[in-house]
């Protein structure tokens, strides 16, 4: 601390100062990834001639019918444009006449205010439920009834945080376990390594086949101009596969650690070989108490009516993508389903009473909290928006076009796996890179006869895999240092699950495009 008062004679002469140390290189936000990329597009703008395909009755780009044409824009319009682009990329609405984005025209929303809303209301859900203290206290007796049946602690709180993972995009909340889960597994007779797979690999695979999760499936279906549901049959029997696999290849380990601790990846430090299943039993993990029940099951109900509501039943259970709605069908999009989370906020404060002052407190403190993402949406729009407005966006979809021109439906789903890999280490961000890649991607999968819903399916894909190992990840790096293991163990640990992963992967986006 610094102060102001004067010092004695006796400490005016200071000490001779250390040469200061040079910062090491920090990987950029979310953020300032997408302001640079904001920029750079507009620069490219200038570079890239204008074009446009005809369009369809649904609005979807005719393969074959692109052409050059003259941009309208002056210097002067399109340095507004990158002014602008925040705001259009909330609020700019698309004029139907000449198909330019801006705040002040006629015609339909095509910033992205819905998902906006959306990821505030879903972060003040979020929040209420962690400030009743119930879904940690129900993960914490999970562990604790489980603890003297290695295999299945293991098993059981993997497919919690899978389960977690991949409805509502539960990763960063992990970090918050390690405390428990570390002393629990070296009790058990593993090593740290085996909390660090249960905590990152069992959220991090439920994110990777994420099925209605509203961060990274959400955004992408309404960047792609899907529904939310639309996909889901492909991505559940994904999620069983890839889940059951990734928690297989962490109790392998566990248990040859078990036996053998010379085969432990990440060593022990001092004092961790002296612990043992009596120092867990001390202490008995604090009851579910009738309140915090009542929050769960409110928890679940509103994810299972979230599913049901956005689900299009007709299409999934005859699979035929143009199948007449049945009549029980919601199809509710981002507007109903901001209201739903909303709403399910103020109910679970209502069961936990948690009383009128803090239940306001903490929706408006979960909304704060999740503006990060929220904004990154808004930028990564913005984007678009430049792209948009100076009619390089069927440019740049043509040429990709002629890389995919005549490959299979299944190559299509793979390349697009493979192009979004590098995009998801730029921009760690899922509903950045969501709203970013899907304008270009989605209308190739009507060029490939492929759904979009498998293109979908390709970039979450990417973008949680990549998620699983990369340094800009806090989820990683964050937990590797909670854990107390180096992140070179940790790579070494995990390459042979995300080989494997990487497979399992290719094959089924092959698949699913194959059968759609």
């Amino acid at each position: 601390m610094s102060g102001t008062g004067a010092r004695p004679a006796a400490e005016a002469e200071e000490p001779e100062q250390e040469p200061p140390h040079k910062a090491g290189f920090t990987f950029p936000s979310a953020l300032t990834v997408l302001a640079i990329v904001t920029v750079a597009v507009w620069l490219l703008a200038f570079l890239i001639p204008s074009g446009q395909y005809d369009r369809n009755d649904k609005g979807a780009p005719v393969q074959g019918t692109y052409h050059r044409v003259a941009s309208a824009q002056s210097f002067v319009d399109r340095l507004n444009d990158l002014f602008l682009a925040p705001v259009n990329g909330l609020y700019g609405v698309k004029d139907a006449a000449s198909g330019q984005v801006g705040p002040d025209l006629s015609g339909a929303l095509y910033g992205s205010a819905g998902v906006f809303l959306f990821v505030l209301a879903i972060g003040a859900f979020i929040t209420v439920v962690f400030a009743t203290g119930a879904l940690d206290r129900g993960i914490s007796r999970l562990a604790h009834r489980l603890r003297e049946r290695g295999a299945l602690l293991i098993a059981g709180v993997m497919l919690v945080f899978s389960v977690l993972g991949t409805v509502e995009g539960f990763a960063e909340e992990t970090l918050g376990f390690y405390g428990l889960l570390v002393p629990m597994m070296l009790a058990l007779g593993y090593d740290r390594m085996v909390a660090v797979g249960t905590a990152i690999l069992g959220a991090g695979v439920g994110v990777l086949c994420s099925t209605v999760n509203p961060f990274a499936t959400g955004v992408a279906s309404s960047a792609a101009d899907i529904s939310l549901g639309d996909g889901i049959v492909l991505r559940f029997v994904m999620w069983l596969v890839l889940t059951a696999v990734t928690i297989a290849y962490v109790v392998r380990y566990a248990r040859r650690v078990q036996k053998d601790p010379e085969r432990s990846v990440s060593g022990f430090l001092p004092g961790d070989r002296e612990q043992t299943a009596t120092d867990e039993d001390a202490e008995e993990a604090p009851e579910l108490t009738g309140t915090h029940k009542a929050v769960l099951a409110v928890l679940g109900l509103v994810f299972a009516f979230m599913i049901f509501s956005v689900v299009p039943w007709s299409s999934a259970l005859t699979g035929k993508a143009d199948a007449k709605p049945y009549s029980f069908e919601l199809g509710w999009s981002f507007a109903q389903l901001a209201a739903l989370f909303l709403c399910a906020a103020v109910l679970v404060g209502v069961v936990a009473r948690l009383g009128e002052q803090k239940l306001s407190s903490t929706i408006i403190q979960g909304a704060g909290d999740f503006i990060s993402p929220a904004l990154v949406i808004m930028l990564a729009r913005g984007v678009t928006v430049i792209m948009n407005n100076s009619k390089i966006t069927d440019t740049v979809l043509h040429s990709i076009e002629g890389v995919v021109k005549g490959t299979s439906s299944g190559v299509f789903a793979v390349i697009v796996f493979l192009v979004n890999l590098p995009l998801a280490f730029l921009i760690p961000s899922t509903s950045g890179h969501a709203t970013l890649a899907m304008p270009i991607l989605a209308p190739l999968a009507d060029f490939a006869n492929v759904s979009r819903a498998v293109v979908v399916t390709a970039w979450q894909a990417a973008s949680g895999w990549m998620n699983l190992w990369v340094p800009t990840t806090a989820v990683t790096i964050g937990g590797v240092a909670l854990a107390k293991v180096g992140y070179d163990k940790y790579l070494r640990f995990v390459w042979p699950l995300l080989a494997v992963l990487f497979v399992l992967i290719c094959g089924f986006v092959a698949l699913g495009a194959a059968l759609t």
